[in-house]
């Protein structure tokens, strides 16, 4: 698997599969969550309902992943995981590293070749963002996957540089 990284907005990336930094309750929120709402329109939030009403009335278990449709983004489909909000107090890397783990697994039974991914609880969730990126990095490089291209979208140059520091540490 190639992993590419790119400064920019993650609604506009044409990929096979987008990746939405959702809110549990997967009826949208603030930064990515509500970007890829607004831009992929009202197909997505329909799906998102339904799958709230049928499959998660509680809301999406944090570091799980779940499909729709991609509306009018120019994606074939948006994969949502919820992501953990960070604490200094416990240790939740296992669940952020899930949240990629679980995009992949959704990837691979779309058979989805391209996917383009956020910084996962790096924004309002406020995951520290070097660290984020260690475990994104490191998460997706480790998976077996049909996937033939991560690209990390990344809106600021901040988190484009900490994605940088992470993959060159990863060794690549």
């Amino acid at each position: 698997m190639r992993i590419t990284l790119v400064q920019g907005d993650i609604t506009v990336q044409r990929v096979d599969a987008v990746v939405n930094a959702a809110n549990p309750s997967l009826l949208g929120g603030g930064g990515v969550d509500g970007a890829i709402h607004r831009r992929g329109g009202p197909a997505i939030l329909a799906e998102c309902r339904r799958l709230r009403a049928d499959r998660y009335p509680d809301g999406l278990p944090v570091g799980q992943a779940v499909a729709t449709t991609a509306g009018e983004l120019p994606a074939r489909w948006v994969i949502h995981t919820a992501g953990p909000v960070y604490s200094g107090r416990e240790d939740r890397s296992h669940l952020l590293a899930s949240c990629y783990r679980e995009a992949l697994r959704v990837a691979d039974e779309l058979e989805a070749v391209t996917l383009a991914l956020p910084a996962v609880s790096a924004g309002i969730y406020g995951w520290p963002v070097a660290d984020a990126a260690r475990i994104a990095v490191t998460t997706v490089r480790a998976a077996r996957t049909g996937v033939e291209e991560a690209r990390f979208v990344l809106f600021t140059a901040d988190v484009h540089a900490a994605f940088a520091r992470a993959l060159r540490d990863a060794g690549g």
